[in-house]
């Protein structure tokens, strides 16, 4: 009788030791798999930052007076390869990034002999291939960050996340500039 009031007690004494240690590897799991599916977004970033250059060249070329687009564009991957950013920093730097590459889009359209350039032709498939690329990976960042935030905001796992010092993290997102309608311009 001893024996059975023993057990029953060490099991009534283990289980809510077992679901917490359930509840936090679940927390770390899905922490993980953000981690992971940010370094493919952070890779393919690195990948489209290497790309950048070759394509502001050949556009630098043909369009002195673009300075500006062309110099923010350098400093931001400086940035972005100097320094050590936190993952909602560089959310932020691909918003920029993806403002910053759409003037020179914009640039490339007034002039129709950058267009025809065999080498920036292949920049531009390239750097299409890489878009979309990171579209995907954003795409699976962001279901990756609600399923973890779901875990850090839904009851009782938000208490058990303010425990155990586990927050929300930022998803994805494009600016409202980058919203707006896109005017293509077929008269060049």
């Amino acid at each position: 009788m001893v024996a059975v009031i023993l057990i029953l007690l060490i099991g009534i004494l283990l289980f809510p030791a077992i679901v917490v240690a359930i509840i936090y590897n679940t927390f770390i799991y899905k922490r993980n798999v953000v981690k992971t599916v940010f370094s493919t977004i952070d890779v393919l970033l690195k990948k489209r930052f290497d790309l950048v250059p070759n394509l502001v060249e050949t556009v630098k070329g043909y369009s002195k007076h673009e300075q500006a687009v062309f110099t923010r564009i350098t400093e931001l991957r400086n940035l972005n390869s100097s320094s050590s950013l936190s993952d909602d920093e560089k959310v932020r730097m691909d918003s920029e990034v993806r403002g910053e590459l759409s003037k020179i889009m914009a640039v490339v359209e007034n002039y129709p002999e950058i267009k025809a350039d065999k080498h920036y032709l292949n920049l531009q498939h390239n750097l299409t291939e890489i878009e979309d690329q990171i579209s995907a990976a954003r795409r699976a960042y962001n279901a990756a960050v609600t399923d973890f935030n779901n875990s850090c905001e839904m009851f009782p796992f938000n208490i058990f996340a303010s425990i155990f010092g586990f927050k929300t993290k930022q998803l994805f997102q494009i600016d409202h500039s980058q919203r707006a309608n896109v005017n293509v311009n077929t008269n060049a």
